[in-house]
């Protein structure tokens, strides 16, 4: 009798987990939005109890907090952290005293980030760390929507948010370098941005992609997430076309042959959220396209063995050196 009570409820478990493996993709394909939501997660606030107000909380004493409006009704939370040498200079400094060290000989770094969490996040912040050891300023935002940003998530205005953070920088950085860091879903954001300046004829100085994806669809494909469903009948339908009807697209293979500056991609051969191969397939897509003909374009793998996985390739001791030594040229010399 209990063998039979228990095989009932075993039963009851099984159709519910079944109900709900069929039903979701119905969801999805009805509510295009949920996709929207899983692509940006901006929803996620990790770590949580962070004041955005307050970057030296996370052991950033020579960062400023900025607030931009890109347009009405947006507004987007910026983070400046200077080169770390002038640490101790910073300390007690006010905005315009930020604004106006971007016009000193060194070179910006732009740095778009990934899905989920805010500027805030540990990895990012550890990458400011060392960016900003090298002598870099690094200037970083959360687009609309994320962290204390107002505004409702969407390719185009994240797009929008980092064009109106450039020319921001590009009006106070006189003729220092500026480059643009993508990381994850920022490497979308990344060649968005770059392929649009490219086009009005004011690229950046180089691109860094850190873990891009060809584009979202293909990135969508090879997400852990859909590892359950990627042999469910009608995945593409399902679950593809509606990030595609909610006009998101990201699509870093068709941005890489309009843009034209020098590229460098960096990519961990043990990436869990971003296949390693759709790094290595975008390379192969830029290296070859007449806009980088005048232009070098570098592929850095990184060895599983070093387990930085999606987000710790910060920690690499090779990355001053392979910054440098790709970078190196368009630098000021009393930098290095």
């Amino acid at each position: 009798m209990r063998r039979k009570s228990l095989w009932l409820r075993l039963r009851k478990i099984l159709f519910c987990v079944l109900g709900l493996y069929i039903a979701i993709p119905f969801l999805i394909k009805l509510c295009p939005g949920i996709q929207a939501k899983l692509i940006f997660l901006n929803f996620v606030r990790v770590p949580y109890f962070i004041d955005l107000k307050k970057p030296q909380d996370q052991g950033l004493n020579h960062t400023y907090n900025y607030y931009l409006q890109p347009e009405e009704d947006v507004t987007i939370g910026v983070w400046h952290t200077v080169p770390a040498v002038w640490w101790k200079n910073a300390q007690g400094k006010d905005q315009m005293w930020y604004e106006d060290a971007l016009a000193s000989s060194h070179a910006i770094i732009l740095y778009l980030h990934g899905n989920a969490g805010t500027r805030g996040g540990d990895h990012r912040v550890e990458l400011y760390k060392v960016l900003s050891s090298l002598g870099y300023h690094v200037v970083t935002f959360d687009y609309r929507g994320w962290g204390d940003s107002v505004g409702t998530p969407s390719e185009r205005g994240m797009t929008y948010d980092a064009l109106h953070v450039f020319d921001w920088i590009k009006a106070r950085s006189g003729d220092n370098p500026v480059y643009i860091w993508g990381h994850s879903l920022g490497t979308g954001v990344a060649t968005n941005l770059v392929r649009r300046l490219c086009e009005r004829e004011t690229p950046p100085d180089a691109l860094i992609l850190e873990s891009p994806f060809t584009n979202i669809r293909e990135e969508a494909k090879s997400h852990p997430f859909s590892v359950i469903y990627r042999y469910f009948p009608g995945f593409d339908w399902f679950f593809l076309d509606p990030i595609t009807s909610s006009g998101i697209k990201f699509a870093n293979d068709e941005n890489v042959k309009h843009i034209s500056c020098p590229l460098l991609i960096l990519h961990a051969e043990d990436d869990p959220v971003v296949p390693f191969q759709l790094g290595r397939k975008l390379y192969s897509i830029a290296a070859p396209a007449r806009s980088f003909r005048d232009f070098k374009v570098q592929f850095v793998p990184f060895h599983s063995d070093l387990g930085y996985r999606h987000k710790y390739i910060y920690k690499s001791p090779e990355l001053p050196r392979i910054l440098r030594e790709f970078l190196g040229k368009s630098e000021p010399e009393h930098q290095h």
